[in-house]
């Protein structure tokens, strides 16, 4: 295991492909959530005296590897509400600037091909994050900016509609919340599959939050070794 400190958009810029096993929960934060994260983006990007906000770790499998290397995707443990909320967050964002930066690095197109897309990947490949198969449809619908589809995620549509609207009651004032965004700080945990038991560590992370059923346990053991394509047939058909 190796942990680093980095900026949450650092973070996201490097990495080529985040994807999150079938075996976890669905996206679940609710606005009060987001508008705690919310609030603490734009208290960080109008106070010079703060110079980071931690919002906790991304911990991660690489196949084979324990740093980001771009080549295949991180099988995320622990962090995809975070990750997501950040991609609604961040798509929301975008379609609130043009072609001109509002500040370093925040334009729609570098927002969008740095933290939502791989721009030069087609399919699945082209997107940043993928959900489990029940949210998944709806964020890439988001970003793709088409219309949901009809079992959409009723989570991810109102959280990212929480998020335009705030966004669009700053007006033309939008430096605060890009400061605040390029202040996000994250825990880098990057897990080396042969020397790291990310079950434990799975079981550990959720230790504090609603407990996980013997069932949830048993099938994550199972399902935490295979590959993601393995993963999502043996998930389905069982």
């Amino acid at each position: 295991m190796k942990a680093t400190e980095a900026r949450l958009l650092d973070f996201l810029k490097r990495s080529q492909q985040f994807v999150i096993p079938i075996y976890q929960r669905t996206y679940s934060w609710t606005e009060q959530q987001c508008r705690q994260l919310w609030d603490d983006i734009i208290r960080a990007g109008k106070r010079d005296d703060i110079s980071a906000h931690f919002i906790g770790s991304v911990v991660y499998i690489e196949q084979g590897l324990y740093q980001v290397s771009g080549i295949s995707p991180l099988l995320v443990i622990d962090g995809q509400q975070r990750l997501t909320t950040a991609m609604l967050l961040i798509e929301a964002l975008s379609r609130h600037l043009g072609e001109d930066e509002v500040f370093d690095g925040f334009s729609a197109m570098k927002l969008r091909n740095y933290y939502l897309l791989n721009p030069y990947e087609s399919g699945e490949k082209g997107f940043k994050l993928l959900l489990t198969e029940t949210d998944k449809d709806s964020l890439l619908a988001l970003i793709k900016q088409r219309p949901m589809p009809e079992n959409y995620s009723h989570r991810i549509m109102e959280n990212f509609t929480f998020f335009d609207e705030q966004i669009a009651k700053l007006g033309d004032d939008l430096i605060p919340l890009c400061r605040g965004l390029a202040k996000l700080l994250i825990v880098d945990v990057a897990l080396n599959r042969g020397q790291d038991n990310p079950q434990l560590i799975f079981e550990s992370m959720n230790s504090t939050g609603k407990a996980l059923s013997q069932a949830d346990l048993v099938r994550n053991f199972i399902l935490m070794g295979l590959e993601p394509e393995h993963q999502t047939r043996l998930y389905e058909d069982h």
